[in-house]
């Protein structure tokens, strides 16, 4: 872990309403003395993902993919980001297949904590290997700046959860194993989430309540509970058996149209919206690369695209023009 301050990231909600106003007067660390204080990492990623978890409020996290899109969730005003598997296979040009390395995923994750500074959970499939394999990659995520990260129960390769219906399920006694390993490794510096695909598997909610009982006695901090239903009643009764045995998270990939309020009413803990600034950059660039190629032109679309002057603010080269100021001989 970094060393630190006391100052915390803000939570969700209002708890993010100065948040803005925060990290401009904070100095930035010595690790990251580099990176602008508007971006930076944040003193403690653990404790601030670990807040966000525990808390009585519904929290949420947000999809990043690479370097920008964490520093655009940030600047929207998330207090926490999702590393996705499938958004970050995508992004580098592989399926959400372990196409893509546990390495690649380490670089992706560390380019995202230097360019939002907000504590992250990592997506990190079903460990990429055994017990072995999933506490070296929560070591190298934990040493990178990540804050947690969730591991799935299926074997090596795993398959995304909403493609086909193939998707066997690690014995229960081996997964355990991996959650105990990666405690092992980290301890309380850094969060394990344990992803159950029982419902996505078709094993009902039984068994995944027997998963998730023995994924808690494994170490995991949080369960997370996914379905691929359009509907949320299977998580809604996971939720009115389990009774908070330990934080529930969910992915409402598939039932997006039920309202928050019912996942506040269940006591569900955190809630991640998965994929969507992958997808929106996919249909964006869609339209304009149809456009440009239609027209010939770039005039058309120049309104409907970012410009660069909001790219240069994204990313504090303000800061960098005042290092130059500073620490470039003067001339003249």
């Amino acid at each position: 872990m970094l060393d630190s301050s006391t100052e915390q990231v803000p939570s969700q909600g209002t708890k993010v309403a100065h948040a803005e106003e925060e990290r401009h007067a904070r100095p930035a660390s010595g690790i990251a003395a580099f990176i602008p204080k508007g971006i930076g990492r944040v003193d403690d990623p653990t404790d601030a993902l670990r807040q966000l978890i525990t808390s009585p409020d519904l929290s949420f996290l947000m999809e990043a993919h690479d370097g920008l899109s964490a520093a655009i969730a940030r600047k929207a005003g998330f207090a926490g980001l999702w590393a996705s598997g499938l958004s970050i296979s995508a992004s580098l040009g592989y399926r959400d297949a372990n196409e893509a390395s546990w390495t690649d995923v380490v670089e992706v994750v560390s380019r995202m904590v230097d360019a939002s500074g907000l504590p992250i959970l990592v997506d990190g499939d079903s460990g990429f290997g055994n017990f072995n394999n999933a506490r070296l990659l929560a070591a190298k995520l934990l040493q990178r700046g990540a804050a947690g990260v969730c591991l799935e129960d299926k074997g090596f390769p795993k398959m995304n959860s909403f493609v086909g219906d193939r998707h066997p399920l690690a014995d229960i006694d081996e997964f355990s194993g991996r959650l105990k390993a990666v405690k092992d490794t980290t301890g309380h510096d850094f969060i394990l989430v344990a992803r159950t695909e029982a419902l996505i598997a078709g094993y009902g909610l039984e068994e995944a309540l027997l998963r998730a009982e023995a994924y808690a006695a494994a170490g995991a901090d949080a369960i997370l509970i996914h379905s691929r239903k359009s509907l949320p009643d299977e998580i809604l009764a996971f939720t009115d058996r389990w009774q908070n045995k330990l934080p529930v998270v969910i992915v409402p990939t598939k039932y997006y149209k039920t309202p928050v309020a019912a996942y506040r009413s269940a006591g569900i803990s955190t809630v991640i919206w998965a994929n969507h600034a992958m997808r929106a950059a996919v249909a964006g660039m869609r339209q304009i690369c149809a456009r440009i190629i239609a027209e010939e032109s770039v005039a058309g679309i120049e309104s409907d695209v970012a410009t660069l002057d909001e790219v240069f603010r994204l990313l504090g080269y303000d800061e960098l023009a005042a290092a130059e100021e500073r620490y470039l001989p003067k001339h003249g």
